[in-house]
């Protein structure tokens, strides 16, 4: 009897066993003894960084102001690349004194006839007035009205997609006096392929624009004396930099701050990349 219910007993253990290994292959059918396969993380894929020539406060510069300047040439037929590369160079990208505090991305200093409001800093001459405006949109568009004088009459004849002859004639009619001034421009707009931005225009319109500008400059001769005198001499220069330079030597190089040339350049911090464009005064 007592061997009969050891039987029993057995063979309710089998049976227990035998379900419970049923159920576990059930719940978890990988679980025969085969790993899992393992995968492999795909590897990031790295966006590709600026071009190293460019800083991007040049490019935010350009994005933000482009649409007036492009209007300004439709209008009078300078070229919207060489209004752009002019406010670069003039304004440090937006980022000098003048540019911050008054507004005055060109550089344009005043004249008796001046109605604005001004501010003086040094420049060729101690505390050289400067003009001050309300809005940077309307230092591009007086930059136009500068320009529509005798002394720059020839350049409106070019077409409004010749920067190469807008930038040599403005150096030649002594706007700056910085003998590298045209080559400056050229290599800022085909640097930031700035000339994208000019437009062709037909013979028809070229003679209507013409036209309108030749009106403009006769107005502006009326008064000898009153007219402004050739634009003050520009001391910027670019420097591109190379293995082994830092913002410290740089700017031992050229006589400047570590702080102004990064004020100059609207850095925000001091790292340098090779073939970074950085204007430096001279």
């Amino acid at each position: 009897m007592k061997v009969k219910s050891f039987f029993y007993c057995l063979l309710a253990i089998v049976c227990f066993a035998s379900c419970l290994s049923k159920h576990e292959v059930l719940q978890n059918p990988r679980s025969g003894g085969r790993p899992a396969p393992v995968r492999t993380p795909k590897p990031e894929i790295s966006k590709a960084p600026r071009p190293s020539y460019t800083s991007t406060s040049g490019y935010e510069y350009i994005a933000h102001y482009k649409d007036i300047a492009i209007a300004e040439m439709d209008q009078y037929g300078i070229p919207a690349s060489i209004k752009l590369a002019q406010a670069l160079l003039e304004s440090g990208n937006g980022n000098s004194t003048l540019a911050r505090e008054a507004n005055n991305h060109f550089g344009i200093k005043c004249t008796p006839e001046w109605p604005g409001r001004k501010t003086y800093k040094d420049d060729d001459s101690r505390n050289d007035c400067f003009r001050v405006y309300e809005r940077v949109e309307d230092s591009f568009k007086d930059h136009s009205q500068f320009l529509l004088r005798n002394r720059y009459a020839s350049l409106f004849e070019l077409d409004r997609d010749d920067y190469k002859g807008w930038a040599r004639g403005l150096k030649s009619a002594g706007y700056a006096t910085n003998p590298k001034y045209a080559e400056l421009l050229i290599n800022l707009i085909e640097r930031y392929e700035l000339h994208q931005y000019d437009r062709p225009e037909s013979r028809g319109e070229k003679v209507k624009r013409e036209g309108i500008v030749r009106t403009e400059i006769v107005d502006n001769k009326t008064e000898k004396t009153r007219e402004a005198p050739a634009k003050a001499p520009v001391a910027i220069e670019i420097h591109e930099v190379k293995q082994g330079d830092t913002l410290s030597s740089i700017s031992k190089q050229y006589g400047m701050t570590a702080k102004e040339l990064m004020d100059l350049n609207g850095l925000k911090t001091e790292s340098l990349f090779v073939g970074q464009l950085i204007l430096v005064s001279l």
